[in-house]
């Protein structure tokens, strides 16, 4: 392999075989592939496009850099989700003990928040004793036993991903929608699975701003997932305000926590219910069923339990992870909310602590938002549009210029 041809073709907008792109990213991940050499390709792929073919063979090249899971002959179907991430975006903690009280298993590898996107690492986190770190080994006994694991990308998985996505960030080609799908859908792919269903958001608070960029990627990571074998499904959500009524990491625990005791926003309950229908076998009134009768609830606290978590600290998981200061946001006017920004407020959510601006930083389970009006409810001068959590009044002042727009009302 002659790995400045590859670049030339690259950029030339000719198509790379599957042999080319697989030896290209096995040297990569050996380091036998310089960094500025791969950067050049990235930058080539991003002027010049992939095929779905060739898409299809970077996913698999990148997917096959490290372990796949295998699981035993005969064992249930395996289902799993992908959100493309947003504001206040807490549907895994809900959907993956809802999915596996059916006859599923739901080996559900997730990552951590970065920038205005929420993490569902960091939330399992704020819960005390909970382990996402688990091996292999643990895992999938644990999937044996319950049906489902939560945990983070483990080192010997997509190592090629980790290199590639590294370069990427420092060389201006994340938004190239080829990299992108093959990052997502290898790491998906490495679970192994028969089922995968696409929670794609577009909007404020979205990395894809249009419905029509929302439906490119959706269909682009569709097509590479059949052409692997996975039965592909996709919904399309707006995230132009926040999802639920509470943004922050242990803010949103407690939210699903009253979601699987049986309460909870109503669009967050009807975007749960509408993913986890495109990949159970049970109907959506059955889903229902188990979401509100307890069911889905009780297996929660089996997952927190069998990951090291202290169940009993989930009914009080907003006074154990408490700011210490909480003030409301006033509405200065009357009438009817037409605007709640999902950008502004990440971004608030991020300068309180509650997120990240680079991969390394710490979060601050405590801080975030609560209380979050919605779009088309009414408000009247004085009355709270939202509670601000927050450490410090140097972090509280911070913020208060970015909400100050965040809540538009006519």
């Amino acid at each position: 392999m002659h790995v400045p041809s590859l670049i030339e073709r690259k950029r030339d907008g000719a198509e790379l075989s599957a042999e080319e792109i697989g030896d290209l990213i096995t040297a990569f991940t050996r380091g036998e592939v310089a960094d500025y050499q791969m950067s050049a390709w990235a930058m080539a792929v991003f002027f010049r496009g992939m095929t779905a073919e060739e898409t299809q063979h970077l996913t698999k090249a990148m997917m096959r850099s490290g372990r796949v899971l295998e699981y035993p002959a005969g064992s249930p179907p395996k289902v799993d989700k992908h959100s493309t991430g947003g504001v206040g975006d807490k549907v895994s903690l809900v959907l993956a003990p809802l999915l596996a009280c059916d006859n599923v298993w739901v080996p559900m590898i997730s990552g951590r928040g970065l920038g205005i996107t929420g993490g569902t690492l960091d939330k399992l986190e704020s819960i005390p004793g909970f382990n996402v770190s688990l091996d292999e080994e643990r895992a999938l006994a644990q999937l044996k036993r319950i049906g489902v694991f939560m945990i983070g990308q483990t080192a010997d998985i997509c190592p090629a991903d980790k290199k590639l996505y590294a370069l990427r960030d420092v060389t201006g080609t994340v938004p190239s929608q080829p990299l992108i799908v093959a990052s997502i859908m290898s790491k998906k792919l490495a679970e192994n699975l028969d089922r995968l269903v696409l929670d794609v958001k577009f909007g404020a608070g979205a990395f894809m701003k249009t419905r029509a960029e929302g439906e490119q990627l959706a269909a682009s990571m569709t097509e590479v997932g059949k052409l692997m074998g996975v039965q592909m499904s996709s919904l399309l959500s707006p995230m132009n305000e926040p999802l639920g009524r509470a943004v922050g990491n242990a803010l949103e625990v407690a939210e699903c926590v009253e979601i699987l005791q049986g309460g909870g926003p109503e669009d967050l309950i009807r975007l749960i219910l509408d993913l986890a229908a495109e990949v159970s076998t049970a109907s959506r009134e059955q889903l229902t069923v188990w979401l509100t009768d307890g069911s889905a609830w009780r297996k929660f606290v089996e997952l927190v339990e069998a990951q090291g978590g202290d169940a009993g600290a989930l009914d009080k998981i907003d006074q154990i992870h408490r700011a210490p200061l909480a003030q409301p946001l006033l509405s200065k006017g009357s009438g009817t909310i037409v605007r709640v920004d999902a950008e502004a407020i990440g971004r608030a959510s991020v300068l309180l602590g509650g997120g990240r601006q680079r991969a390394t930083d710490d979060v601050d389970f405590a801080v975030g938002f609560t209380e979050i009006r919605k779009v088309g409810e009414k408000a009247q001068v004085g009355e709270p549009l939202l509670m601000i959590h927050a450490r410090s009044e140097q972090t509280l002042a911070a913020v208060l210029p970015l909400l100050d727009n965040a809540i538009v009302i006519e």
